[in-house]
């Protein structure tokens, strides 16, 4: 499912495309640079910089792991100031185009607050894996609520079902898995 309004998946391309823009020209890193740091091509980082695409999950993954940063961190760079009521409609919702994981940030990180919460959706026989991470052990809880997933970490794999709880720091590559057959809504809290 995609924003009500399409207008506000194209506002936030371009504020991620502003941010990222920002984030590469404040190291002073050329394009060249930030591809062989990131492992995203050249073209493609250009193309996104200039909101003439849609980033993916993955390819966000492995800029935040260039940056430092985790993708809340980043997309919190591109959202309002600190809010302590965030109403659902008032909830960045975001959907990776390429094979429609969906990122609800229930409670964006903020510079006073330790942690965050996102609501996360992935379909039927969908994978998205991460080459690394975005800070070395950062803590993640994630609660199943819906359907089945199988998350990898540190090579080791662990399936999930509605009302289990994964809680694990992240040091290397991870990867989130639904079977053919179900989708998958869970929580996750990271701090």
């Amino acid at each position: 499912m995609k924003n009500p309004n399409p207008d506000d998946d194209a506002t936030l391309d371009r504020q991620i495309a502003q941010r990222l823009k920002g984030l590469r020209a404040e190291r002073s890193w050329s394009l060249d640079e930030l591809a062989k740091r990131s492992s995203v091509s050249r073209a493609t980082l250009s193309r996104l910089e200039n909101a003439e695409a849609s980033p993916t999950a993955s390819v966000l993954g492995k800029l935040c792991a260039a940056y430092g940063l985790t993708m809340s961190r980043l997309m919190r760079m591109v959202e309002d100031d600190f809010a302590p009521l965030i109403p659902r409609s008032g909830q960045t919702l975001w959907t990776d185009p390429e094979n429609g994981f969906r990122r609800r940030s229930v409670s964006p990180p903020a510079t006073t607050l330790a942690g965050e919460a996102l609501e996360c959706e992935l379909g039927p026989g969908t994978r998205i894996a991460y080459d690394g991470t975005p800070r070395p052990g950062l803590e993640h809880h994630l609660l199943m609520m819906e359907g089945e997933l199988a998350v990898t970490v540190d090579g080791q794999t662990h399936h999930l079902r509605p009302g289990d709880c994964l809680r694990y720091q992240l040091f290397g590559p991870s990867a989130f898995a639904t079977p053919a057959q179900s989708a998958a809504r869970y929580l996750l809290f990271i701090v």
